[in-house]
């Protein structure tokens, strides 16, 4: 492990700007928007772009997604959104091995509208596992209730690594643990935590886990990344392309028609993966994440936000225990009284950029954020508490 510094001169957010809303829309690295412009010219001149040019950047981004999760590079797809990355997985599911599949409330859409169809399709039942309501031990019962859900007429658990509104950290290594013991499936939306958070999908058990690329993997919009384990290695993709079967390099036997996929997860890329302009882009950004060390970039966050959790527990916000709460986005409760659009207007006229997710304001954090970001935003809702006491 190594120590990072701030990292905001690999950035371009403006200056006068307090942007602690990662979990929203990752802002672009230098490198990463060099990359892009280069990208873009690249076609203005089409001889330049070579049949291989479809496939080796796709094949660094699958190495190096690989090297995130822990996963053979030929375990991963690139597709375009994580709603894309999920109806794959749970339309690939069996359709025998329990009744009943698992959500936790408030999940995000994209994995809770396509689970809810699964169901209504194969006549299953949609359990939801409530969280319980902002106290002490609220991250440790509701994993509790997770594990107690699962059981042998468990289909599917499908959820998110972190809970993507407020930042509760779900015991995945137990989760995943419990889901084999009962031949349940675990299908994980890791938008709002990989490339922040380090994840083992071996450890973890993971039989599938989606990622929209624009957020923590610190990418452009419309591409991310999916592991999917050897089970769905025969599955069905959502599209049949051309560039997912097993002579795509071969342009000129392109009409010689194949009825076997690229191996393992390569079937289930989307149509054009070799984006010639998102793809390099991404690939950049995993880059530097991996320089930087998923684990150290937690660390910074850690250590950068300690005042602010302590300035919380001070004066009655609710915030959840350390064991059950992601370092880089939390959810935060307002004290009895502040209304949250107070708080976020308070908040735009300093230039302090947040999020409004349930009951939550929602913070996130990156190595761009330094203390000024801190300091400015504790000085903010002291004056709103001033003002109300």
């Amino acid at each position: 492990m190594k120590t990072l510094i701030n990292q905001k001169h690999l950035f371009q957010l403006p200056e006068d700007i307090h942007y602690l809303n990662g979990a929203y829309m990752s802002p672009l690295l230098r490198s990463v928007e060099e990359i892009g412009i280069k990208s873009l010219i690249q076609k203005r001149n089409p001889t330049t772009i070579q049949p291989k040019d479809f496939f080796e950047t796709g094949e660094k981004v699958r190495t190096n997604f690989g090297k995130l999760v822990n996963c053979p590079s030929t375990q991963v797809a690139i597709i375009p959104a994580a709603s894309y990355g999920l109806t794959t997985a749970i339309n690939n599911l069996p359709l025998d091995n329990g009744n009943t599949a698992i959500v936790v409330s408030e999940e995000f859409p994209s994995g809770y509208y396509a689970i809810e169809k699964w169901c209504l399709n194969h006549r299953k039942q949609l359990k939801i596992i409530t969280a319980p309501e902002y106290k002490q031990g609220r991250g440790e019962r509701w994993n509790e209730s997770i594990l107690e859900a699962i059981n042998e007429d468990t289909a599917v658990v499908v959820m998110s690594t972190i809970h993507w509104a407020d930042g509760t950290q779900f015991d995945l290594k137990a989760i995943g643990q419990r889901c084999k013991e009962k031949n349940a499936f675990l299908i994980l939306d890791g938008t709002q935590s990989v490339g922040a958070l380090p994840i083992d999908v071996e450890e973890c058990k993971v039989d599938a886990l989606i990622c929209a690329g624009y957020k923590w993997l610190m990418g452009p919009y419309a591409i991310g990344a999916a592991y999917f384990s050897e089970y769905f290695n025969n599955g069905k993709p959502l599209e049949e392309t051309w560039v997912n079967r097993s002579n795509a390099k071969q342009f000129s036997n392109l009409t010689q028609y194949v009825e076997d996929y690229a191996p393992g997860a390569g079937r289930y890329n989307v149509g054009e993966y070799g984006n010639f302009i998102l793809l390099p882009m991404f690939n950049a950004a995993m880059e530097q994440l991996l320089d930087w060390g998923v684990d150290n970039i937690q660390h910074y966050c850690n250590d950068l936000t300690l005042p602010l959790v302590q300035f919380f527990r001070e004066n009655g916000f609710w915030l959840e225990e350390d064991a059950f709460r992601a370092k880089h986005l939390f959810g935060v409760g307002l004290p009895e009284g502040i209304e949250s659009g107070e708080v976020i207007r308070r908040l735009q006229e300093n230039k302090i950029f947040v999020s409004i997710r349930g009951k939550s304001i929602r913070l996130s954090f990156h190595l761009y954020n330094t203390e000024s970001d801190i300091q400015t935003l504790m000085n903010v809702l002291n004056w709103i508490l001033s003002e109300k006491a």
